[in-house]
C-alpha cells in the first residue's frame, strides 16, 4: 500500500531548480501536488531514488558459501534489504552465464532468474534481471535467445574474462585451482576447458554478429563490458551493442561518446579515486564528460557515496552528480516514469540525513522499503 504524505522542511533536489528548501508530496505511488498529512523533515535532504544499472553484489547473499544457501528467495530478499538501505529503488541484478561455473554457471543463472521473478512479488524495490554472457561459449549461442525469453530477461551484456595472453603463451592462468574448485572441476579439466574456449576465438566475431541480430530482434538491450579500444567499441556498435559498461581506457570511452553510445562507469572506481585494476580513472572520465551513469558494480553503498563525492569535490554540482545515479540511468533503460521528482513521476526517493548523508528513508513507488529509527519517530509519531 502506497502512502499519502507531504515531506516538509527538507532540502529537496528538484528538476531545473537544484537543491532548494521545499515540500515534496507523495500520493497514489507518485509525486503529487499535495497530500493530506505533513511530516516535518527539517535536517534531511530528499533526492530521487537511485537507479543502479549494474550490480552483482547479490552473489554473497545468494551463496555466502558454496552450497550453503538452499533457499534462494531468502537471498534475494536479503539483497533487497541492502539495496533499500543504500537508497536504491531500481536495481539491475547482473547474473553471469560463464565458463567459471558454480554461482556463475548457466544452471545457476536459471535459478537466480526464477528467484528474482518470484521474489519481485513481495518486495518494494524494483528488481530487474541482467545476463552477463561470456563471448567464447559458442556451444551455448543457439539456446541463448530462447532462454532469455523464457527467463523474461531483456538486458544482456557481453563479457570476455578468459586469460587469453596466458593461454596463448601456453602458461597456466592465475587462480586456476581456486576457479576449478568453485566450478567443481579438476584443475586439469578446467584448464582444458579454457584452452578449448580460447581456441574458439576465430569463430567468435561471426557468431556474435548472428547472435546480436537475433537478440536485438527480441528487443533485448545489449551492452559490452570492459572495452579497451575505439576499434573494439566500433565493432560492438556495428552489431547494435550501444551500451559500454566500464570502458577501461579513455580511448574507448571517447569513441563511445562520440558515436552516441551510452557509457556506464563503476561507482567504486569513483569512490576509490581510481580503478583497482589500473584502468582509466572514472573520476577523470566523468570530468571529461565521458559518462552517462555510474553503477554499483560490486558494492551497493558506492553509487550514493560516489555522487556525493563528485559534488563535494566540485567535479560536478549536486544536480549533475546525482543525475548520474537517477535520471541518467532512467534514460539508459527508457524508464520515463522515474529518475527525478517531477509531478506525476513514480514516488521513488531517498531521504538522507543532512549532516552525515546516511540513508534515513528509501521509498519506491510510494512504498517505504527502508527507514531508520530517527525518521520512523517522525512518520509514526
Amino acid at each position: 500500500m502506497s502512502l499519502s504524505l507531504t515531506f516538509a522542511g527538507a532540502e529537496v533536489l528538484l528538476p531545473g531548480r537544484g537543491l532548494v528548501r521545499d515540500e515534496v508530496s507523495v500520493a497514489n505511488g507518485k509525486i503529487a501536488e499535495s497530500a493530506a498529512r505533513a511530516v516535518a523533515l527539517d535536517g534531511y535532504v530528499v533526492l530521487p531514488g537511485i537507479i543502479d544499472l549494474h550490480g552483482d553484489g547479490f552473489e554473497r547473499h545468494l551463496a555466502p558459501r558454496r552450497g550453503a544457501m538452499k533457499q534462494m528467495d531468502e537471498g534475494v530478499i536479503a539483497t533487497e534489504a541492502e539495496l533499500a538501505a543504500n537508497g536504491i529503488t531500481t536495481a539491475i541484478m547482473a547474473q553471469f552465464w560463464s565458463w567459471e561455473g558454480g554461482v556463475r554457471g548457466p544452471d545457476y543463472a536459471a535459478q537466480v532468474f526464477a528467484a528474482i521473478e518470484e521474489t519481485c512479488k513481495c518486495v518494494v524495490t524494483d528488481l530487474v534481471p541482467q545476463l552477463r554472457f561470456e563471448t567464447h561459449m559458442l556451444e551455448d549461442y543457439a539456446a541463448l535467445p530462447a532462454r532469455m525469453a523464457e527467463w523474461g530477461v531483456s538486458y544482456l551484456v557481453f563479457n570476455d574474462h578468459l586469460p587469453h595472453n596466458r593461454l596463448a603463451e601456453g602458461r597456466t592462468p592465475p587462480r586456476l585451482t581456486g576457479q576449478a574448485l568453485k566450478a567443481r572441476r579438476s584443475p586439469e579439466a578446467h584448464l582444458a576447458l579454457l584452452q578449448q574456449l580460447h581456441g574458439n576465438g576465430p569463430e567468435v566475431p561471426a557468431a556474435l554478429d548472428s547472435l546480436c541480430d537475433a537478440l536485438s530482434g527480441q528487443g533485448v538491450a545489449l551492452g559490452s563490458h570492459d572495452d579497451r579500444t575505439a576499434q573494439g567499441r566500433a565493432r560492438w556498435r556495428a552489431r547494435g551493442v550501444r551500451i559500454a559498461e566500464f570502458p577501461e581506457t579513455v580511448e574507448a570511452a571517447e569513441a563511445a561518446k562520440e558515436a552516441g553510445d551510452t557509457v556506464i562507469l563503476g561507482a567504486p572506481n569513483v569512490v576509490r579515486g581510481g580503478s583497482h585494476k589500473g584502468n582509466a580513472s572514472a573520476l577523470d572520465l566523468i570530468a571529461m564528460g565521458l559518462c552517462d551513469a555510474i553503477a554499483s558494480d560490486y558494492h551497493y553503498p558506492s553509487p550514493r557515496r560516489a555522487a556525493l563525492m563528485l559534488a563535494r569535490s566540485g567535479v560536478l554540482d549536486l544536480a549533475r552528480a546525482w543525475a548520474l545515479v537517477s535520471s541518467g540511468p532512467a534514460r539508459v533503460l527508457g524508464l520515463t516514469d522515474r529518475g527525478d521528482l517531477s509531478l506525476g513521476k513514480r514516488a521513488d526517493l531517498v531521504v538522507l540525513e543532512a549532516d552525515s548523508h546516511r540513508v534515513a528513508l528509501t521509498m519506491a513507488g510510494g512504498r517505504i522499503s527502508y527507514m531508520n529509527g530517527a525518521i520512523a519517530e517522525r512518520l509514526l509519531g
